[in-house]
């Protein structure tokens, strides 16, 4: 059996440990949601004011030029790169997930449907976050396609004559089930299809080699686990051989070659830059780059993949913890258990209670969060994400310990826990 002082020796042995000085966690708190929402990073207030004060309060205008305001969403974009396996300037900050997807996706049509104008479908998991899902029914209607919608099992099937565009998320935000991101792109090439990846809960979070999986275009999310803060800009890759194929659909000032001629035309930008659209939040971007600081920070001590193997540890222990002191309460393991197949956060169901469970879990100061069932095979969810930069062993300890409290005493039967708030 785990105790509670084995959890503090792995604390103590811990070479990533120092990380979670570099951000502010209140005090009491568990926070297990940083693949919702990451946590505020240090420097991240004092950088926001600068911007306000200095920047824009008396450099004005002029910020475009001397802070740099201009060129960052390719400075973010490099170091995004570095997490996700991309090169320097074939990624920009920008947008958000949804707007991005409709970008790429759109471009990946035009160019499935150039090279065989009888691919007409889409193909993407049932499970897959509804945002994907509606800016792909939106583009489908639009293009005159088909969106169709697989079980996880059978996407590998799927990729039939008339498919011209297979978008997944790496890594589900319900259950935390994770894509050979490799073998799948490969399965799809092979059927003549090209590969949309949604990275939103991957980047920061799992080893991603977008190069190395010869993945054609991919999105992410700049709040969860890259800490840039509620709204953050996300990001947008191309692949370079596609990157300079077409115009993407939203083609405002910020994409074109060059902004400030003010021609009355529009003539996109080389490479990654088209996929700009509107002038760009500076303030946002100036936090989202204290989180991308924060990231790299883990560099020297081995970046992604020693970051991912603390995930993989957090997440194991987690699952042993639940299931040695936390077991006849109903709880069911919904994450695979396999390293290969798990992204960094575990979900667990139950019949009934789920979100109540949750809210009391919130009330002794364990944060998760609660995703809920379809009415049919898939029951409601507690969602549980590991943070490897800031959350540490004793975290997991008191979060299962609080859990346990939670269940024996039936506090989640109070009436408080089971009133739905607007965000669950």
């Amino acid at each position: 059996m785990t105790t509670l002082q084995d959890c503090r020796a792995l604390d103590a042995q811990d070479p990533l440990r120092a990380l979670r000085d570099l951000f502010t966690l209140p005090r009491g708190v568990t926070y297990l949601d940083g693949n919702s929402l990451g946590v505020l990073p240090r420097s991240a207030a004092s950088r926001v004011a600068r911007a306000v004060e200095e920047e824009w309060g008396q450099g004005l205008i002029r910020s475009w030029n001397t802070a740099g305001w201009f060129d960052m969403p390719q400075r973010l974009g490099d170091k995004i790169a570095l997490l996700v396996g991309a090169k320097p300037g074939e990624v920009v900050a920008t947008d958000t997930t949804s707007i991005n997807l409709y970008k790429v996706l759109s471009a990946a049509l035009r160019i499935a449907c150039s090279r065989d104008p009888a691919r007409k479908a889409v193909v993407s998991e049932r499970s897959n976050f509804p945002t994907d899902l509606y800016i792909a029914e939106s583009l489908c209607e639009q293009h005159g396609m088909e969106l169709r919608l697989v079980e996880e099992s059978q996407v590998a099937a799927s990729l039939q004559a008339d498919v011209a565009v297979l978008m997944l998320t790496h890594v589900n935000y319900r259950t935390g089930a994770m894509h050979d991101m490799a073998s799948v792109t490969r399965a799809a090439h092979e059927a003549g299809v090209l590969t949309v990846w949604d990275l939103a809960h991957s980047a920061g979070a799992v080893v991603v080699d977008l190069h190395g999986a010869d993945a054609d275009f991919a999105i992410g999310c700049g709040y969860k686990y890259l800490n840039g803060g509620p709204g953050a800009p996300a990001f947008a890759w191309v692949h370079p051989t596609h990157a300079d194929r077409f115009r993407q659909p939203l083609s405002g000032w910020w994409g074109h070659a060059a902004p400030f001629e003010f021609t009355p035309g529009y003539r996109p930008a080389a490479g990654i830059s088209r996929y700009l659209c509107g002038t760009q939040p500076i303030l946002s971007m100036a936090a989202l780059e204290c989180g991308l600081d924060a990231m790299l920070a883990a560099q020297p001590l081995g970046g992604m993949p020693a970051l991912r193997n603390k995930s993989l540890a957090l997440t194991d222990l987690f699952i042993r913890l639940v299931e040695e002191r936390c077991g006849g309460h109903g709880l069911s393991l919904v994450t695979p258990r396999e390293h290969a197949r798990r992204g960094s956060q575990v979900c667990l169901s139950r019949a009934d209670g789920a979100y109540a469970i949750v809210q009391a879990l919130i009330e002794r100061g364990v944060i998760g969060d609660f995703r809920a069932g379809d009415g049919g095979a898939h029951a409601d969810i507690l969602r549980f994400g590991f943070t490897p930069l800031y959350i540490g062993f004793e975290d997991v300890w008191n979060a299962v310990e609080q859990l346990r409290l939670v269940l024996a005493g039936r506090e989640w039967q109070r009436p408080e826990f089971n009133r739905k708030q607007a965000v669950t």
